[in-house]
């Protein structure tokens, strides 16, 4: 009988269509042989369907389906035909005509009553294995998440462990702070591209990002009614600083407060709150604003961005009156009128709008050039 299971299984169940060989041969041998033998001993007795033994053996075969990534289906299909070999085997061996009709019926329930015994087994088997291996998963992709926020680039310990875990290392990474309280299906939210950890009171997240709109709309749509905060978009290497930006934001009150009637909408993206943070003397937020505000002045050769910087800090604090700007600069009027063309085509509308006349002297009041 035994020898029948193990050469009929292939045929029937197609995903074990392989040589009866090596570790996966002798697993199907000791489930069968064990099987058999236990089912033999069992009547006239009250002992359970299956050892402890036994359990192990079947809860095993369950945990193997799980690494060699196959589903459990295929397992359970594999004890069905064991059963009815086994119970062909035993009509050809007993004269069935010769068995009251209850006691034949009490067989066949008693051979797929066993079956439902050790497929249960497996069953808990393989349920054990993949939750242990979430579970592992979900440890592995902290510790990334912590390596990355740190900085930890030694020996690429940081690309074998995203590799470790299927994460592709990207170049640029957001940095989010979520409330406790409003983490509920985060990571399904977020998906395999989201790093996901505790930290106090709140979960940070690491999040790839790239300078398009449906990918920023994908975090957003993650992240609504969580009373996130996003911290600015760093190489991963400097992932920490988004996160120092966006813990300090949450410090000075630029996130929704639990009281804000409208913290079920967008999260707070800190890079649209630089300025607030900037007068509140947070120096990373200045480097950021500075880059921003600047980025037009970054094509041109470096006398020319100096001299343009220049007439720039002096007609913001002159508020566009030639006259003093030429005393200070020590050049005539026309030379200003010249300079502050050319400021206006390199930033165009942005010049008009107060909030960033604002933003602009104050990076520029803070050295940056």
């Amino acid at each position: 009988m035994v020898e029948a299971i193990i050469e009929g299984i292939p045929r029937d169940v197609p995903v074990y269509a392989m040589p009866m060989e090596g570790r996966f041969g002798q697993g199907v041998r000791q489930g069968v042989t064990v099987a058999l033998n236990r089912f033999l001993d069992l009547p006239g007795t009250r002992l359970p369907a299956l050892s402890d033994d036994g359990k192990w053996v079947y809860e095993s075969l369950g945990r193997g389906e799980v690494r060699s990534g196959r589903s459990l289906e295929s397992l359970l299909a594999a004890y069905r035909y064991g059963a009815r070999v086994t119970f062909r085997a035993i009509s050809r061996l007993v004269d069935v005509s010769q068995m009251p009709p209850d006691v034949l019926l009490a067989l066949g329930e008693s051979i797929f009553a066993y079956i439902d015994e050790i497929s249960a087994a497996s069953a808990q088997g393989y349920a054990q294995e993949q939750s242990e291996r979430a579970g592992e998963q979900l440890r592995l992709r902290s510790e990334l998440l912590e390596m990355i926020l740190r900085g930890d680039s030694s020996d690429g310990g940081v690309g074998r462990l995203a590799a470790s875990v299927g994460w592709t290392l990207p170049e640029v990474v957001v940095v989010a702070l979520v409330p406790s309280p409003h983490v509920d299906g985060l990571r399904a939210a977020l998906g395999p591209d989201g790093l996901v950890a505790e930290r106090g009171t709140d979960v940070v997240v690491v999040f790839p990002f790239v300078h398009r709109a449906p990918r920023r709309r994908d975090l957003e749509r993650a992240l609504r009614g969580r009373s996130a905060i996003v911290g600015p978009a760093r190489p991963w290497q400097q992932a920490g600083e988004s996160l120092h930006l966006a813990t300090a934001a949450d410090a000075h009150g630029l996130g929704p407060g639990p009281d804000d009637p409208h913290r079920d909408t967008a999260p707070v993206w800190v890079d649209e709150h630089l300025a607030e943070l900037v007068v509140r003397a947070e120096p990373l937020a200045t480097a950021d604003l500075a880059r921003t505000r600047l980025a037009p002045l970054d094509d041109l050769r470096p006398a020319v961005r100096e001299r343009l910087t220049e007439t720039l800090f002096a007609w913001l604090r002159h508020q566009g009156q030639r006259a003093p700007i030429a005393e200070e600069l020590f050049v005539h009027q026309q030379t200003v009128g010249y300079r502050v063309a050319q400021l206006k085509d390199l930033f165009g509308d942005v010049l008009d709008d107060p909030q960033a006349r604002f933003e602009l002297e104050l990076v520029l009041r803070a050295g940056h050039r």
